[in-house]
């Protein structure tokens, strides 16, 4: 009990940078902390923690034993937790990071949440590829294929993006027949805000470059981009779940459809073990299924 107890001092370190905010946040002082880490480093042989008057830094050694050490700490709260009644109600906190498509995910979320009142959500919305295990998530909505060995994933579901304007757009500037009629229309693109990158139009004809469109509006957010495509100002090219109700109630209209290659999947991301605490199994098992019911 005394070496979990060390390993969980160290990772509260690591994670705050600080043995005195890992102190506080233990209810113990920041010299126990001290003490403890610098016999767990004994007992290791190796130096954890770069220590300056100011601040502490992981070593390399440092780093990988973090990584360890987690996976440690969640296989200890998932078998204790497997052994009590909380297996029946899950309870905790669940740090989860999601991209920024709130309108698709908040409605299940909040149907998670009237599930299980006892389970606290620490919801990250960014379109930043996070490191999961580094930042401490307990799991990551992401699209694309996986291609970290350390994580378990699962897919969503489906989505793809489509070019939409107003019909009253169309019937003022004419709608487009290929790609390259975009270049004489209102286009509207998103960037993204991590990266300031603009968002390919996934429209080019067979062995064309990408289209140089013409901007409009640039912006880093779809709801903003919609509310100007509504106005019959321009067209977007924004993620189908977004504009499905707009479509089928005749306010949006999609465009390019024959010329349109793309396809991605929204996927659940964990880190990999062999016992899931109970808190993430549910919401696991419960965004499967009712994210694209």
């Amino acid at each position: 009990m005394e070496s979990l107890s060390g390993i969980d001092f160290f990772v509260r370190a690591a994670e705050t940078r600080s043995f005195s905010e890992a102190g506080r946040a233990l209810g113990i002082s920041s010299s126990a902390v001290g003490k403890s880490v610098a016999r767990l480093e004994e007992r290791l042989g190796v130096r954890l923690f770069h220590r300056s008057t100011r601040s502490i830094t992981l070593t390399a050694e440092g780093t990988l034993f973090l990584e360890r050490c987690r996976r440690i700490l969640c296989e200890v709260e998932a078998a204790e937790l497997e052994l009590s009644e909380t297996r029946k109600a899950p309870r905790g906190k669940l740090r989860v990071s999601l991209p920024l498509v709130a309108d698709l995910v908040m409605p299940t979320l909040m149907a998670f949440m009237r599930r299980y009142p006892s389970i606290e959500l620490d919801l990250d919305f960014s379109d930043r590829l996070v490191d999961i295990i580094e930042e401490g998530f307990d799991a990551v909505i992401r699209t694309g294929e996986p291609n970290d060995s350390r994580l378990m994933s699962r897919p969503l579901g489906a989505f793809k993006l489509v070019v939409v304007g107003s019909p009253r757009y169309f019937a003022e500037h004419g709608t487009p027949q290929v790609p390259a009629d975009l270049l004489r229309h209102a286009c509207l693109l998103y960037k993204f805000p991590s990266t300031g990158r603009l968002q390919v139009w996934p429209v080019n004809g067979e062995g064309q470059s990408d289209l140089n469109l013409p901007a409009t509006l640039v912006c880093n957010t779809t709801e903003a981009l919609l509310y100007v495509v509504r106005d019959a100002l321009g067209i977007a090219c924004v993620p189908d779940f977004t504009v499905r109700d707009a479509i089928v109630a005749g306010e949006l209209v999609t465009v390019l459809d024959e010329f349109n290659r793309h396809q991605s999947t929204f996927r659940m991301l964990w880190p990999s073990s062999k016992h899931l605490a109970p808190k993430l199994r549910v919401f696991i098992d419960f965004m499967s299924s009712e994210l694209f019911k």
